[in-house]
């Protein structure tokens, strides 16, 4: 599911708020506290590595991959590249982002004997899995491979997208009200086509080089290396998504930006242009409104506005301290510098 916002809203919110609601945990009451909050905060900020960790899990991924071949960064195998790059400093914080929250946003509730139970009950009502759900299951699996082996085989992952809804249409799991009706998606697609063309024009006209290299100047100013000129970009390119209400908008707005002054800089294009890729991805849970999945969750009334800002404050300095200490040990040990 290439989109926070959907799994935010049609996968992990309805879960939270039944397991919330089994044990008397009510939003916009006190007793949110016993359980909903802590859940919902755990899913709010582990939603940025999980996203981070694919390249098809947010649609911003792509984009940043699309602009960052413009400015000549091609990065082979994109979703075997991709994942291999984030695979550690991702998997270690989606272990380590509920530790922490439990320690700095506990919840009261601290055992939950019925939820096996209930569970059990639940599964049983819906009944066994029917026919379309294992063609959507094995659909997946085919689109995923095809994403992976794509360059192997000579298929782009538009023409694997494309298969797969196809597949989707013919054997009537889906229908085409069905795909008028994700609104998101549209919206998604004509925002890329917008933002990928802005973005082409400005490299074009030669503003992007201008300004990276204005930024290049001052750095070398000041006598920074490459890694020190990588770290003060990529910290101010994350914090200055405070002034913005999208991940996609911010992408358009900044990345190739911020990826010509990487690479003036010195910084290798292959890191530079992931690192800024999935950075993307993380400060997605600064604030309510820092990505379309931050809302949908603040929005279910389990979440105090103070407890969004100090905790999002929080979790993207562990981020930030586990993505560039095992990060970077990582990388090296890729080749990627």
């Amino acid at each position: 599911m290439p989109s926070t916002t959907a799994r935010a809203g049609g996968v992990f919110l309805p879960i939270i708020k039944s397991l919330s609601l089994s044990v008397g945990s009510l939003p916009g009451h006190a007793s949110k506290s016993k359980l909903g909050s802590y859940l919902l905060m755990s899913q709010f900020q582990s939603a940025g590595n999980s996203s981070a960790l694919f390249l098809t899990a947010a649609a911003q991924n792509l984009l940043c991959l699309k602009l960052a071949e413009e400015l000549g960064v091609i990065i082979s195998s994109p979703w075997v590249s991709w994942f291999k790059a984030a695979s550690l400093p991702a998997l270690v914080l989606l272990l380590a982002t509920p530790l922490v929250l439990y320690k700095l946003f506990p919840p009261e509730t601290k055992d939950t004997p019925d939820a096996p139970a209930m569970a059990t009950k639940k599964l049983e009502s819906m009944g066994p899995v029917t026919k379309n759900e294992f063609i959507m299951v094995g659909t997946m699996l085919l689109a995923v491979t095809l994403w992976v082996c794509g360059e192997a085989l000579g298929i782009p992952s538009v023409v694997a997208a494309m298969i797969g809804l196809s597949v989707l249409l013919l054997l009537g799991v889906l229908d085409w009200d069905d795909c008028l009706s994700e609104k998101s998606a549209w919206d998604t697609l004509a925002w890329f086509a917008v933002l990928v063309g802005m973005a082409g024009q400005l490299t074009n006209s030669g503003i992007v080089t201008w300004m990276s290299s204005c930024v290049a100047k001052t750095l070398q100013s000041y006598s920074l290396s490459w890694p020190a000129a990588f770290g003060v970009l990529q910290a101010a390119y994350f914090c200055i998504h405070y002034l913005f209400a999208s991940q996609t908008g911010h992408v358009g707005a900044l990345y190739s930006a911020f990826l010509a002054m990487n690479l003036a800089a010195g910084v290798p294009g292959i890191l530079a242009a992931l690192a800024l890729a999935y950075n993307t991805n993380l400060f997605g849970a600064l604030t309510h409104y820092s990505s379309g999945q931050a809302a949908v969750y603040y929005g279910a009334g389990y979440l105090d506005l103070p407890d969004v800002f100090k905790v999002g404050f929080i979790m993207a300095l562990v981020n930030a301290v586990i993505w560039t200490l095992v990060g970077l040990f990582w990388w090296k040990f890729l080749g990627l510098y």
